[in-house]
């Protein structure tokens, strides 16, 4: 293999740091790990989790260590983008590279991934600790976390996309982990076939792309996919309906971002993920799998910027818009009449997803991500709390039947309290607010159109509604669950504390006084300016965001505040509006939507394929094997009979007469001069008859 150590950046540089160099380290240890856990006899549990958290945790300083490399040549007024790609297959005189990059975006992910992953391998070893097959959890957590740190870390689509289907294989293995569960099993098995649908568009775009740049890498000396002459190229050629080629690409590859990260038409598989532990739901919702649609669209922006540019019908930014904000709406009114307190959260992560995507679209990179690394915190958090609540009610998930947890369970009611606070967007202490803010100020000045903007707030108000139902039912009222309720074990409530704390500090980098995130993001100086609060722009989103929540929160609180129905008893709501609730209940029937069409197509498919087998080529090779076993029969017979018959004939008449021959050979003279005389006779008669006139 030829490494090829090369820097790309916007000031010159000359060599990859040593850093860069051992960054392939971070998701190849959770992979070693995973590989050394699997070999493992179950009753190593220990060893199990110690393996899996040590590797996390070396992958966590080393993360840190890429972080402060990239933070110290930003400070210094360096813009690092930092790669090592080496050639990994030759044919002929072409060649697929691979490699890693270090710069702002990927260093920011590395820590979240790693830091989140590592706080939720913890919570584990609480919440898992009486499952009997413990060790191959963690097995596949291991592997699960190793493939997304290498999504991350990839400067090449391609190892990317390897890496992209690890985090799909890993999923359906994690979803699917309580196997003996019918609904598991299923979930596990929709999320996969689900998410392969957009993985086909992904792989379209990445040969589409290949075939049209040459190379796989994102940055490569100027030469990469990514870069100016690449990007110019794509302008150049034209697609179908107005789109160049670097709009087009971006379409296919948004369309497997969709299905990673659970956007319209494709978000049937994230709910019922929940099928999962808890660990798996907070690792999947919030800092992995779902997270790696978003970084994508991140990562390739340069390209769905281009495809923006080109001024065709329907350009890249503008569909991811469009389908984040759909989605952000429709998956937080579903969320209002759900009673499993994972599948709640579930689709808030859904809506969540929207929001991401259309912040990138509308704002740019740091404006999704920063929601994105916000959200990881604060809904980590959320999904242990959820598992903390379970936990502690003996397994039970219907939050109808819970009620009056705060008195039980007071560190867990706090910690979720934050995490709920933080999703809403209460100003100004928690960090949802801000990064929420972001996004909403970038969809109040989009020149497109404003409807996203509207649809957006409406989105946000649904989402306080949602979750004052959630937490009303959950922790404030009377008990009306079975037995008694207990507060978690500390090795979960602690990671709950720590996921706390910075779901209402991280707000603080990217505050308009002080927007360090987009800066850093940006490649441009950081100031604080207190006067921006003094903005009339942010004041008016400031007062629209207290009236998001003043409503949000103050209806769901009127509703559902401090009540204790019975566990059968209507909803208020569904009381109030019984043909919406039921139409939201059954999440617009999209699953069976798609049951009476595509499934349905792809059964009848199936079966005229099943009787075109059997009945066409079937019916073929048996009329093909008949035949064969006629035209067998027939050369059996000629065989038998013919070849065979005269040949044995020949044999029997030499036979014959060899035996004629062997009964006169008895060894006696005067014999064979009777023969001799008898023949002289004999010859003389025929010579003397021929003569005769």
């Amino acid at each position: 293999m030829t490494l090829i150590q090369e820097v790309s950046s916007f000031t010159p540089q000359t060599a990859a740091s040593a850093i860069s160099g051992i960054l392939w380290l971070i998701p190849a240890l959770p992979i070693v790990a995973s590989g050394c856990i699997a070999v493992l006899k179950q009753p190593r549990r220990r060893a199990a989790a110690t393996l899996s958290i040590g590797s996390l945790g070396i992958s966590l300083l080393i993360s840190i260590a890429a972080f402060a490399h990239v933070l110290s040549g930003w400070l210094a007024g360096n813009a690092v983008r930092e790669s090592v790609n080496f050639t990994w297959i030759r044919f002929g005189s072409s060649a697929v590279d691979l490699g890693w990059v270090l710069d702002p975006l990927s260093a920011v992910m590395l820590v979240m991934v790693s830091f989140v992953g590592l706080l939720i391998f913890i919570y584990s070893t609480g919440y898992m600790a009486h499952d009997e097959n413990f060790t191959r959890f963690f097995c596949f957590l291991s592997l699960f976390a190793g493939a997304m740190l290498g999504v991350v870390i990839s400067n090449s689509i391609l190892l990317l996309f390897m890496c992209w289907e690890l985090v799909g294989l890993t999923s359906y293995l994690l979803i699917g982990f309580w196997y003996h569960k019918p609904s598991a099993a299923a979930a596990a098995k929709k999320a996969f076939l689900t998410t392969r649908v957009g993985d086909i568009f992904f792989l379209l775009g990445i040969v589409w792309l290949f075939a049209q740049t040459g190379t796989l890498l994102f940055y490569n000396h100027g030469t990469g996919s990514l870069e100016p002459l690449a990007l110019a190229s794509l302008l150049t050629q034209h697609a179908a309906l107005g789109l160049t080629a670097a709009g087009a690409i971006g379409l296919l590859i948004f369309a497997g971002a969709a299905g990673k990260s659970g956007q319209l038409p494709l978000h049937v598989w994230l709910p019922d993920a929940m099928e999962g532990p808890t660990p798996v739901s907070a690792l999947i919702h919030a800092a992995t799998m779902v997270a790696a649609g978003v970084y994508l669209i991140a990562r390739v922006y340069p390209l769905m910027q281009a495809g923006a540019l080109t001024g065709g019908v329907t350009t890249s930014l503008t569909v991811v818009t469009w389908v984040g904000a759909s989605t952000a709406l429709f998956a937080a009114l579903i969320a209002v009449a759900q009673n499993d307190i994972k599948r709640i959260l579930a689709y808030s992560t859904v809506s969540k997803l929207g929001y991401m995507m259309a912040g990138l679209g509308m704002g740019g990179v740091a404006v999704g991500m920063f929601h994105l690394i916000t959200h990881a915190f604060f809904k980590a958090l959320l999904f242990m709390g959820a598992g903390s609540v379970i936990h502690g009610c003996h397994e039970e998930q219907d939050i109808r039947r819970m009620g009056g947890l705060k008195t039980y369970m007071p560190l867990t009611f706090a910690t979720y309290g934050i995490g709920m606070l933080a999703l809403c967007g209460v100003p100004i202490f928690f960090s949802g607010f801000w990064s929420k803010d972001a996004i909403l100020e970038s969809a109040h000045g989009w020149s497109i159109s404003h409807t996203p903007y509207y649809m957006l707030v409406f989105g946000a108000v649904i989402t306080a509604f949602y979750m004052t139902r959630q937490v009303s039912y959950v922790f404030f009222g009377q008990w009306r669950g079975h037995g008694h309720a207990h507060e978690s074990p500390r090795v979960m409530t602690t990671p709950l504390a720590i996921l706390a704390f910075f779901a209402v500090t991280l707000g603080a980098i990217g505050t308009p006084a002080w927007p360090w995130f987009r800066a850093f993001l940006d490649n441009r100086a950081s100031e604080v300016d207190l006067h921006a609060f003094a903005e009339p722009a942010w004041l008016m989103l400031l007062l629209t965001s207290c009236f998001i929540v003043v409503v949000g929160i103050g209806l769901g609180w009127a509703l559902y505040g401090n009540k204790s129905p019975e566990p059968d008893a209507s909803d208020t709501l569904q009381a109030a509006m019984p043909h919406v609730w039921t139409v939201l209940q059954n999440k617009f029937y999209i699953d069976e939507f798609y049951g009476a069409t595509f499934i349905a197509f792809y059964a009848w498919w199936a079966r005229v394929a099943d009787w075109f087998d059997r009945r066409v080529w079937g019916g073929a090779v048996a009329a093909v094997t008949w035949l064969f076993g006629l035209f067998a029969q027939f050369n059996r017979f000629f065989d038998a009979n013919i070849v065979d018959g005269t040949f044995d004939k020949g044999c029997e008449e030499i036979s014959t007469g060899g035996g004629l021959l062997a009964s006169i050979q008895s060894g006696a003279v005067q014999n064979y001069l009777r023969i001799l005389a008898l023949a002289v006779v004999a010859l003389v008669l025929i010579l003397f008859w021929s003569s005769r006139p």
